[in-house]
């Protein structure tokens, strides 16, 4: 049987290319075959796709990854790197141990989004980070209200809201005063962004709630689809969220730990 892995390359990142092809002679030195064009990487069903990035690489990787079942390991060619399992240097024994089968496979959960009305009415979006309901230039304060199944539940008078996954906390949300959020919990956080209300707080809320986002306040904002789509929604329409029924594959080698994690990436806040 033909063994077959993908590779995912950040095209703005030398090192990332640089590597690329020394990974692909180290496969294909053991046998198998590697391929670097997205099609072909469907067309033949890879095994599991290397990422060759930072932390947006990866999810660009794993979101398409998902559709197919393929798993995704992410080696961080970026700056902080919450998402990357691996750095640069690691690679090599990464792979050996990906080879030998002493790897896990990690789901993580990701949002379908629909937006109703307008030109966009029907579209679907699926995001695995968040999505950031921003105001545009200018523009004074909106104001974003989100229902839960069905019923109001709370009121964002503020520059936007973010609607995240665990795997989102540990980006825009976390700087936006969002909580960390380990990502075995299945939940929904929603963050404002520089609330005008001291009641405006951060809400986590279950997987299994469909929420209902609503410019109650304001002509227009901007959605945003993890940090690379955006759309322009006006007053009276809506934006349903809701767990997608698909898991994103992460690939994971039992190195490092969340709590880890934490700790290595926001070392300027950890004290000995």
């Amino acid at each position: 049987m033909e063994k077959i892995v993908g590779l995912w390359r950040n095209m703005s990142k030398p090192e990332a290319l640089t590597l690329a092809p020394k990974i692909e002679a180290w496969f294909r030195a053991r046998g198998w075959d590697v391929l670097t064009e997205w099609e072909d990487i469907i067309k033949h069903k890879a095994e599991f796709l290397i990422s060759l990035g930072g932390d947006g690489t990866l999810l660009q990787a794993a979101r398409e990854a998902s559709s197919f079942g393929i798993p995704v390991l992410g080696v961080n060619f970026g700056r902080l790197g919450f998402l990357c399992e691996i750095e640069r240097e690691e690679v090599y024994g990464a792979l050996e141990k990906i080879l030998s089968k002493d790897f896990e496979i990690q789901e993580r959960l990701m949002l379908n989004v629909v937006v109703n009305g307008g030109a966009e009415d029907g579209i679907s979006y699926r995001v695995l980070n968040d999505v950031v309901f921003s105001r545009e230039g200018r523009d004074g304060i909106i104001t974003l209200q989100a229902n839960l199944s069905g019923e109001p539940t709370v009121s964002y008078p503020a520059d936007g809201l973010i609607v995240s996954t665990p795997t989102g906390s540990t980006a825009y949300s976390l700087s936006a005063g969002g909580p960390i959020i380990s990502p075995n919990v299945q939940a929904i956080l929603l963050t404002p962004l520089a609330a005008h209300s001291l009641s405006a707080r951060p809400m986590l809320v279950s997987d299994e709630e469909e929420i209902q986002i609503l410019l109650a306040n304001g002509e227009k904002c901007m959605v945003t689809f993890d940090g690379r789509q955006s759309i322009v929604i006006y007053s009276g329409q809506t934006v349903i969220i809701k767990t997608d029924p698909i898991k994103a594959l992460l690939i994971r080698l039992g190195t490092r730990s969340f709590p880890q994690v934490v700790r290595e990436k926001l070392r300027d806040r950890w004290h000995e």
